[in-house]
């Protein structure tokens, strides 16, 4: 299998495909394409070198809902890489009840291996698709030697002659079954071909059929412990599937579940786990991305009393994880030194050199990430491809309404949003998201009984329906 985890791209490039998805921020969309790019360069120079090559590991900066999180997401998925968001604030030091940090590793290999794995079975598909064609039709029509074995004949006495023989025995003769079978053969050739021809023009798929799915028998456990079942050696899934063995069961499902049942098991034996394994593996050194989200709630000031098990305590087990170690997952020692740790806070009452020393000099390029304006949020609800108004439309229509969103009324949400950001909390752009649901909460209610099937959104309309919250700001604070 061909691990090509890093498109080609020039930074110039990425950063017009993360402008598909996300306005403005073009100082951390720089930041994020050369740190993407240096992936690609650390690849072609020689291996020796390429081992001392850290990665520039980054934090970004500003307020929530700016386009941090999706930024790092749209990232990774453009560079196929195995990518996992995780909070800060949900850790503590070793030793207390908490998540450990080196949990971040572990979930980042379960991701590449699921991520290698249906790439895999993506390669072998038109293979696990025959095999289950062929599965099917010895299910819908099974095989003339398939049949149930007969039932034991009844134990008879044999008469005995004077030597202990059978009397008048005679040699059993063998029927001559040859000729009859052929043309049963033929018959059952010619009925599997017609349900094979059924079968691809999906004449059968609401049909039911019987199919036996493997049953785990294994017991539950519940492990009680601050660092989780995954910190211990042995793997509870695998011993218990050696001690109890695997059963089956029969379901009787339609023809379209058992293809995808089927599917699951024919793609697993055609696919080498063993591979699969050290691909995923491969990938996550050299390609992974770890998004450490509230990073500033981690950072201050040091506790005058007591162990500071959730803030100085976390930064110190994060160090070792970024500056480079090996952490034991369930698939082997997994090398953290090449994979990019990107970080983000809002930093309101913290700042970045709140963080211990060590960790700054960790994170050494810093980008500051605008508030979002008026301007800003007109872009986004028009121009990404996932734009708001795009997706309200498409939901609309599922039900037969239309909806036309004229530019005076999307210039209006725009402009209420900023309003709303600035007088109360500042979310960013998921004042959007509040806005609109005001805004469409009647025509959504409506939708599916109502006669209409056309509606004009206009700046008035905009204005009348969220007059009343916009301008009230105790309102606005418990709904907007």
């Amino acid at each position: 299998m061909k691990d090509d985890t890093t498109y080609e791209l020039t930074p110039r490039e990425i950063v017009a495909e993360l402008d598909k998805f996300i306005i403005g921020q073009d100082a951390a969309k720089r930041c994020v394409a050369i740190a993407l790019r240096n992936r690609w360069r650390r690849r072609q120079v020689p291996e020796e070198l390429a081992e001392e090559i850290a990665p520039k590991n980054i934090i970004m900066i500003g307020p929530t809902g700016v386009g941090k999180t999706e930024i790092a997401r749209r990232l990774a998925r453009l560079a196929r890489a195995p990518f996992v968001k995780v909070e800060a604030s949900k850790f503590t030091e070793v030793g207390y009840v908490g998540r450990d940090v080196e949990s971040i590793i572990r979930d980042l290999a379960e991701i590449a291996l699921n991520q290698v794995r249906q790439e895999m079975t993506d390669e072998v598909r038109e293979r696990a698709a025959e095999a289950v064609e062929e599965r099917l039709l010895d299910i819908l029509l099974p095989p003339p030697g398939a049949k149930a074995a007969p039932e034991a004949t009844e134990h008879r006495a044999i008469p005995l002659g004077p030597i202990g023989k059978p009397r008048d025995a005679k040699p059993a003769k063998e029927p001559d079954e040859t000729a009859a079978e052929k043309p049963q053969d033929e018959k059952y050739e010619r009925a599997r071909k017609i349900l094979a021809e059924k079968l691809d023009e999906g004449e059968l798929e609401d049909r039911v059929v019987e199919v036996e799915v493997e049953v785990t028998m294994a017991p539950t456990i519940e492990v009680f412990s601050s660092a989780g079942i995954d910190e211990m050696d042995m793997n509870f899934g695998d011993m218990f599937q050696n001690i109890f063995p695997k059963q089956t069961k029969k379901r009787k499902v339609s023809v379209g579940e058992a293809r995808e049942i089927l599917f699951e098991e024919e793609s697993a034996k055609l696919i080498d786990m063993d591979k699969a394994v050290n691909v995923a593996m491969e990938r996550l050194e050299q390609s992974g991305i770890v998004f450490i989200d509230e990073l500033d709630k981690i950072a201050g000031p040091r506790a005058e009393v007591g162990p500071d098990v959730s803030r100085e305590g976390v930064q110190r087990d994060l160090l070792p994880i970024i500056e480079g170690s090996s952490v034991n997952t369930k698939y082997g020692l997994v090398r953290t030194d090449h994979i990019l740790f990107i970080a983000a806070g809002a930093f309101h009452v913290s700042k970045p050199s709140d963080l211990i020393p060590e960790l700054q000099g960790r994170f050494p390029i810093r980008v500051e990430l605008k508030s979002l304006n008026a301007d800003d949020f007109y872009l986004i609800l028009t121009e990404p491809e996932n734009a708001l108004v795009k997706q309200y439309e498409e939901l609309l229509a599922t039900e037969g309404v239309e909806l036309k969103f004229a530019d005076g009324a999307i210039r209006a949400i725009a402009r209420i949003s900023e309003d709303l950001n600035s007088r109360l909390q500042n979310i960013g752009a998921r004042r959007l998201h509040t806005v609109m649901e005001s805004l469409l909460d009647e025509i959504s209610f409506d939708a599916p009984d109502t006669g209409e099937k056309e509606y004009e959104i206009d700046e008035a309309y905009v204005v009348e329906k969220l007059a009343d919250i916009a301008g009230d700001e105790d309102l606005a604070r418990y709904i907007l």
